[in-house]
């Protein structure tokens, strides 16, 4: 797949590797700016199975 991606983008190599650089970052902050807080409320983060009335001596 990354071999797809680099054969079709245009330029030598150092054009091809800064527009690498940017798709990943433009993909990162897709991720976390849209995708992660879509998700958080659907993942079990918060879902705490720790019992504090069977804890030991401290």
């Amino acid at each position: 797949m990354y071999g797809w991606i680099w054969r079709h983008l245009p330029g030598n190599a150092w054009v091809r590797a800064l527009i690498s650089l940017v798709l990943v970052l433009a993909i990162v902050f897709v991720l976390f700016q849209y995708v992660f807080p879509w998700a958080e409320p659907l993942l079990p983060f918060g879902d705490v199975t720790v019992d504090e009335g069977m804890a030991g001596p401290r």
